[in-house]
């Protein structure tokens, strides 16, 4: 295969492997933005104050996780459908609270219009990571 041909392959697959991305992304919907704003060891030995701010966009949803910490979570704006493994569906719309148990199976989705914006305060276990994605 001459210099040219071998270019032009690679520059084939290279487009084929971005329209592939493209493609999983487009089907994963609009992504959802996590932020740690503050982080405090507590009292307690090993455990530390983590405050978080998400931002889930017009038809986006954060995929089934769960947390190793206990969540209490604030609707700021917007509104968003939380679904949890052996529950009902629930809706809560801008200055709703609501809790997550550690371990808990869930996942927030916007079927709104407008983002929906969150804060979530956990009591975690320090160095563990906040958020296990489940298949």
């Amino acid at each position: 295969m001459t210099a040219k041909w071998t270019w032009a392959a690679a520059g084939a697959a290279a487009l084929a492997a971005a329209l592939v991305s493209q493609a999983a992304r487009a089907q994963q919907g609009p992504s959802v933005s996590r932020a740690v704003v503050q982080r405090h060891d507590l009292r307690a030995p090993g455990e530390e104050g983590v405050m978080a701010l998400v931002e889930i966009p017009p038809g986006g949803r954060e995929g089934r996780h769960t947390h190793p910490a206990e969540a209490f979570v604030y609707v700021v704006d917007g509104a968003i459908t939380f679904d949890r493994d052996g529950a009902p569906s629930a809706n809560y719309k801008a200055g709703d609270t609501f809790f997550i148990a550690a371990g808990e199976v869930h996942e927030a989705i916007n079927k709104g219009t407008v983002p929906a914006k969150l804060v979530a305060v956990f009591v975690a276990d320090k160095g563990k990571p906040l958020t296990t994605q489940v298949k």
